[in-house]
């Protein structure tokens, strides 16, 4: 009865908090190692809180709670959840959370994120047994004066592929921290919408780029069209007017824009004329004085 009552408190608890925040994170805690986590909690002092609690007890009060949508957050919770509750942007979180990841040295059975390279160069490691180490994990390795140097790149372990025990106890002494620690942040709901990771993640500078470029295509799209707007109009003014411009002066109609050009033209057609006409005349002078001078 007792284990009940406790467990009525902490879900009305949790239902007051869901009424006083408009956001509502969830995230998974699974391997999140205790001084991250207070450094993740650090980074977020006065932005956001984080609440561990019970997975059911999460479950019973977002259904209690009656706050609409809040229910679609029941379909992501897993592995050791805890709630982030914030009256932030949940993009800005998602940026402050991915800014506080840390490394941290692989334990046998970590699942590598990422392929692990064991980098071309010399090494901290004086000459002795740990040689060995290197190479029967397959790493190319010689003595170079008082180092152990690597002759190449070798890629130790593949991305989604397990790290042994072998592997993992190279990397600390060759201190390559490969496993990344963050706030595993799966979803987060705000005034009614969703929000996955998939989308939280999303680095500003590809929504940036996504800007520009759909800016781009509209503006090409609009002028392409001949369509007028406050970006396009200028351009397409400046079209028409040459247009009009290189019209007038193929029909010869003068105007305050061609009157210069076709002034121009005439000159030059009346001197290419004068000098055929120039030309003539002193071929038929020529013709002339050859017949006299012949008779």
């Amino acid at each position: 009865m007792m284990v009940s009552e406790n467990k009525k408190a902490a879900v009305k608890k949790l239902e007051a908090e869901f009424k006083k925040y408009s956001v509502i994170g969830v995230v998974d805690m699974f391997k999140l190692p205790s001084r991250q986590l207070q450094e993740i909690r650090d980074s977020l002092r006065g932005k956001a809180i984080i609440l561990m609690t019970k997975k059911n007890v999460i479950k019973l009060a977002i259904e209690n709670a009656g706050v609409a949508g809040l229910k679609n957050l029941e379909n992501v919770i897993r592995g050791q959840p805890a709630l982030l509750l914030s009256d932030m942007n949940p993009f800005e979180l998602a940026r402050i959370i991915e800014s506080s990841k840390s490394s941290a040295a692989a334990k046998p059975g970590d699942i590598a994120a990422k392929n692990i390279i064991a980098k071309e160069g010399p090494t901290s490691l004086k000459p002795g047994p740990v040689i060995g180490e290197l190479q029967r994990v397959k790493i190319p390795a010689g003595v170079e004066g008082d180092k152990i140097v690597i002759k190449k790149d070798t890629v130790l372990v593949k991305q989604g592929e397990t790290i042994t025990k072998p592997v993992a106890d190279v990397l600390m002494k060759l201190g390559i921290e490969p496993v990344e620690i963050s706030l595993n942040l799966l979803a987060v709901y705000d005034n009614g919408s969703i929000y996955g990771k998939d989308l939280l993640f999303i680095p500003l500078e590809k929504y940036q780029n996504d800007i520009v470029s759909g800016y781009m295509n509209a503006f090409n799209l609009a002028l392409n069209i001949g369509l007028p707007t406050k970006e396009t109009l200028p351009m397409l003014i400046t079209k028409a007017y040459k247009e009009a411009v290189s019209l007038a002066l193929e029909a010869d109609i003068p105007t305050e824009d061609t009157i210069g050009t076709l002034l121009a033209k005439a000159k030059s057609q009346m001197e290419a004329v004068k000098k055929k006409s120039g030309d003539i005349d002193s071929k038929t002078s020529d013709n002339a004085y050859n017949e006299n001078e012949e008779g």
